[in-house]
């Protein structure tokens, strides 16, 4: 047992998002202290050549204007797997296509429905949006290799095709397209443009190999010498990743978990990094920290501490 004494923190208009995070460092209790563990183990892991960085993205985070971010830390090295929902690929293919989602928007639902707008909590995207997707998504699985999509194309396979036909340099999808990072969604039926491929396959030729997906994601994790994983808001990107190292044997060397969920109702999204230890998906001496909080609001912070620290 120890002490050590909480300090209070001091706030001036010349801080840069590293002196703050310090600042909460030097608090250390609640969320702020979690933070600042997140931001020492997120520097340490992207610092250290031998980890490979497993990033799984869940909730709304692409309509809430994270995708750029994405897509940033991809080309910029960080992120070398990602496990995505249908949802945020959409979303993120949605925007690349030139639409957009918005804000400011009032109205009770039933009047939005009749305008064509659809609500995620304060963000908004059009039926226009989604006509667009459809007339270009379409056209883009009519240019894949029509042998390729008889024989089986995997999901990460599909994403890398459509992200070498998008010009967006703020996709996310485009940016793994270009850098050969991996983007798995083992859910890809649970979105629209999973529904865009089902309505594709009724009169063309497409297989999609999921099981193949998962042999390439555990042979992604048996190669490296150690593993970190970065999970924003949980759902099914969080087991995806941390399941990959129940055949390795090994465990996560690194985890971070940014969520708002709580772990009382037993529900993945909300379980503690710790009970994946009882699992063997994360070393029992890992370095692990669970911040509860908005990933909106704690992420870009912790990215743009990280890449300040980094760079002095």
């Amino acid at each position: 047992m120890y002490k050590v004494k909480i300090k209070r923190m001091k706030i001036d208009e010349h801080m840069s998002a590293l002196d703050l995070v310090r600042e909460m460092d030097a608090s250390g209790v609640f969320c702020a202290g979690s933070l600042a563990r997140a931001l020492d183990i997120f520097v340490e892991m992207v610092s250290d050549p031998d980890v490979k960085v497993f990033l799984g993205i869940a909730g709304a985070l692409v309509p809430a204007g994270l995708g750029g971010l994405f897509a940033d830390l991809i080309r910029e090295g960080f992120v070398d797997v990602i496990v995505s929902t249908g949802a945020n690929i959409t979303h993120d293919i949605i925007e690349a296509f030139g639409e957009h989602h918005q804000r400011g928007i009032s109205g009770n639902d039933s009047e939005l429905r009749s305008q064509g707008i659809n609500r995620i909590y304060d963000a908004y995207v059009s039926d226009k949006a989604f006509m667009t997707f459809e007339e270009r998504i379409q056209q883009i699985f009519r240019d894949i290799d029509v042998e390729k999509r008889k024989g089986g194309i995997t999901v990460s396979e599909l994403m890398t095709e459509i992200g070498k036909r998008l010009e967006d340099e703020n996709s996310f999808v485009k940016a793994a397209a270009d850098k050969g990072v991996s983007i798995f969604c083992p859910a890809i039926t649970d979105s629209i443009l999973g529904l865009q491929a089902w309505l594709f396959s009724q009169l063309n030729p497409l297989k999609i190999d999921v099981l193949e997906d998962l042999h390439k994601i555990i042979g992604l994790a048996y190669e490296n010498k150690k593993s970190g994983a970065i999970i924003l808001g949980g759902g099914f990107p969080k087991n995806h990743i941390l399941q990959t190292m129940l055949i390795t044997g090994r465990g996560f060397d690194y985890a971070i978990q940014i969520t708002l969920d709580r772990p009382e109702s037993g529900g993945l999204s909300g379980a503690t990094l710790s009970e994946a230890c009882s699992w063997g998906k994360l070393k029992s001496d890992a370095k692990s920290v669970d911040v509860i909080a908005d990933v909106t609001i704690a992420f870009p912070l912790l990215v743009a501490a990280a890449k300040e620290k980094l760079k002095g």
